[in-house]
């Protein structure tokens, strides 16, 4: 165990925390409905904020699976691009190579796979997953940072729209915050949809 979480109450409860929600999150996910529900949110959201270029995510245990939505999203416009991340090297931003529906994958870091497309895309929408948010829309991640370090160092003056995916089994009354952490514009989740970005 890194012995300065062991001493440090707030990383400790952090971790606790984090333990409960992703169990709260890996029952969810075991329910159908909604799962349908967040499909239909996702097409909901890209309708809302009409992307051209979609980043999500590869999904891990537990996580919403929004490859099928985003199939469908693709599928009605021949100009619409979705893109996975890809990590270049540990605790370095994210980089997002684009995907499509029959790409062959490849094993990267921590095992999740990449897209073997090795072409960058510039996402104007990230679908970020969620361990657990708060209604003022910060998230609980898996601890890597990965997505704050990526926003933190967005190439170009325009951000992304960043929309997070829960259940809402995982929803908190408010989450700790550091000085990183970055809030997102909405997160949707199998019952709600959070408009923290005005607009």
């Amino acid at each position: 165990m890194n012995p300065s979480i062991a001493c440090n109450p707030l990383a400790k409860s952090k971790r606790e925390l984090r333990a409960r929600l992703l169990e709260a999150r890996f029952s969810a996910a075991l329910e159908a409905s909604s799962n349908e529900s967040l499909s239909r949110q996702v097409i909901e959201v890209l309708k809302r904020f009409e992307p051209t270029r979609v980043g999500f995510y590869w999904p891990l245990r537990g996580e919403f699976d929004a490859r099928r939505a985003i199939a469908v999203w693709l599928a009605l416009d021949p100009r619409r691009e979705a893109a996975l991340p890809v990590i270049p090297r540990k605790h370095e931003p994210l980089v997002f190579h684009a995907w499509s529906p029959d790409m062959p994958m490849q094993p990267g870091h921590h095992q999740i796979p990449e897209p073997t497309s090795a072409r960058v895309v510039i996402p104007d929408l990230l679908l970020i997953p969620c361990v657990g948010f708060d209604a003022e829309g910060y998230r609980l991640g898996y601890g890597g940072g990965y997505y704050d370090r990526t926003l933190a160092t967005w190439p170009g003056e325009k951000k992304p729209v960043t929309v997070g995916i829960a259940y809402e089994a995982c929803r908190v009354d408010a989450l700790h915050r550091e000085t990183h952490d970055i809030p997102l514009d909405a997160i949707i989740t199998d019952t709600c949809s959070y408009p923290v970005m005005v607009g």
